[in-house]
């Protein structure tokens, strides 16, 4: 699994490839959340993403609550169709926004 993350002002672009697992969620979250702070928004680019387990959702969530306790917001785009049945049947879908692409993300 590997991950890029770019920050452009406010926003923090992370574009996952491979799977999200057990592994290397820890590594990510601690790379993620130090990263968020006041009126800083997270955009995930998971079109490269094949594979999340409930660490990596974990991951997600805590992103998504310190995103929203400093004042931003987080969005995922271009979520492929083997991790969404995760996302779906976790009913994790229901407190992320989700685009179909990173261009349709708006902050």
């Amino acid at each position: 699994m590997a991950w890029n993350i770019t920050e452009e002002g406010k926003l923090i672009k992370v574009a996952i490839e491979g799977r999200l697992v057990a592994a290397v969620a820890p590594n990510l979250r601690e790379e993620l959340i130090g990263r968020v702070k006041e009126g800083t928004n997270v955009l995930f680019d998971l079109s490269k993403m094949a594979h999340i387990d409930s660490s990596g959702l974990g991951v997600l969530v805590q992103v998504l609550q310190k995103a929203k306790s400093c004042g931003g917001k987080v969005v995922l785009a271009a979520l492929q169709p083997g991790p969404k049945i995760v996302f779906d049947i976790t009913k994790v879908s229901r407190v992320f926004e989700i685009v179909p692409t990173v261009a349709d993300a708006k902050f």
